[in-house]
């Protein structure tokens, strides 16, 4: 049985496009009030409820590049030109970011709490004589930790960042000393300066 077969498309001609540009135009003239049909595309006009969106999407712990990916976002370009046009976006969004850094470090508990992936070693009869963690698994989860402490430590350095004490205490109190050269710099110089004293 042979298989009917499809009618061929016809070929778009400059006639044909401008037949549909002219009946654009009489629909617009008959209809001047229908808004005009919409692009589809990402906003990139500043929406208020899409920003709270990626703000608390952001202190949940998701990374703003995953937020854009998906339907109805805007482009990352469009939220950073957000960001220098609307300071009440810029101040939800720095404070989203902090918010975000305690995310990761309940994260980070979460990840070392998982039990790892072991695997059995068996003797010849089938007893089970050792479990060896898989060191994969380990290094993996290193990493995604390791991943999150970084960045959690850049977003709020003041409670997750390295700090460095410079303080003594009583039994060993913290002493500032000059290099040595300088010592005998500024030795040098007050000679001179006491020198030329003298000479007035």
């Amino acid at each position: 049985m042979a298989k009917p077969e499809t009618p061929k498309q016809p070929k778009r001609t400059k006639k044909a496009e401008v037949a549909r540009e002219a009946d654009a135009a009489i629909s617009k003239a008959k209809n001047p009030d229908a808004p005009p049909k919409k692009k589809m595309g990402r906003p990139s006009i500043y929406s208020t409820h899409i920003a709270n969106v990626i703000c608390i999407r952001i202190a949940e712990g998701e990374a703003l590049r995953q937020i854009l990916r998906d339907d109805g976002m805007p482009a990352q370009s469009a939220v950073y030109e957000w960001l220098l046009k609307h300071p009440d976006f810029a101040e939800k969004y720095t404070r989203a970011r902090e918010e975000q850094a305690d995310t990761l470090a309940d994260e980070i508990i979460a990840i070392a709490d998982e039990a790892p992936e072991t695997d059995p070693v068996y003797d010849k009869q089938g007893n089970v004589i050792d479990i060896k963690i898989d060191s994969g698994y380990v290094a993996y989860q290193k990493q995604r930790i390791e991943a999150r402490k970084w960045t959690a430590m850049k977003l709020k350095p003041k409670k997750y960042g390295d700090k460095l004490e410079l303080s003594g205490n009583a039994e060993n109190p913290l002493v500032v000393e000059a290099q040595s050269e300088a010592k005998e710099l500024f030795s040098a110089l007050l000679q001179n300066m006491e020198l030329s004293k003298a000479k007035r």
